[in-house]
């Protein structure tokens, strides 16, 4: 198994944000975890990248348990996240953000590999590469800080609300490229909202409330379960 989830435990203070979740990733897959508001996703993403820290539970990434490791080191062992808000660097160019990606790798050949192949796979980002990454639209943002998470050479992609923000056809566009780089073989962890569309890509699914896992299994079984339809489907399927 690439990632397993442990029963953990993470609090904000005296607030218990994550309540006993476990959950598994196998390589190759596209698990997505779904559900409202508030829900801990977030903060789940958070404490496998070694962001947060869980007060109790395991966290084993290729059968090694990396709960207190910190998280460059957690980067450097080929897990990447690719954060809610895109939190890409505004002042430097696309180039520069995409270069920022691959700070923790020392192969110069191989990043300038994968430079040309980020422009392949977003062509609107090579027409911008010399621009600030500020004066992105939305959607090229979120194509950025894909992009930049890419080129760290992750076997394990963290995803954390692509869609947010971004129009129906955006949205499609960002979905593809998921689909894309899964294909490619990359493992990917998807956090997001909108559950249809998030079933549609995945293999499996985890249903979150109020911190806890209470439901889970293929994509296309939570698809046309009614409790789901009615809950996150706007009671369509």
């Amino acid at each position: 198994m690439l990632l397993s989830v442990d029963s953990i435990n993470v609090y904000y203070g005296r607030i218990h944000a994550v309540r006993d979740i476990s959950f598994e990733v196998a390589k190759g897959e596209v698990v997505t975890l779904i559900g409202a508001n508030g829900a801990g996703k977030t903060t789940i993403l958070q404490t496998i990248s070694g962001i947060l820290q869980p007060k109790s539970g395991t966290i084993k990434y290729e059968g090694v348990e990396i709960q207190n490791k910190p998280a460059y080191k957690i980067l450097q062992s080929g897990l990447a996240q690719v954060p809610e808000g895109r939190r890409i660097f505004t002042n430097l160019t696309v180039r520069e953000n995409l270069e920022m990606g691959a700070y923790t790798r020392h192969d110069k050949e191989g990043i300038t590999e994968d430079l040309k192949k980020s422009f392949s796979r977003f062509p609107r980002l090579e027409e911008r590469r010399n621009q600030h990454a500020g004066t992105l639209s939305g959607g090229e943002q979120q194509m950025l800080a894909i992009a930049r998470a890419l080129m760290s050479k992750p076997k394990l992609l963290l995803l954390d609300e692509p869609s947010m923000g971004l129009s129906p056809l955006l949205v499609q566009e960002i979905f593809r490229i998921i689909r894309d780089v899964n294909e490619d073989g990359t493992t990917v962890l998807l956090v997001e909202q909108n559950a249809q569309l998030a079933l549609s890509v995945a293999d499996r699914g985890y249903v979150l409330e109020t911190g806890k896992v209470i439901m889970s299994g293929g994509a296309k079984t939570l698809l046309v379960d009614e409790r789901i339809k009615a809950a996150y489907l706007g009671g369509e399927a």
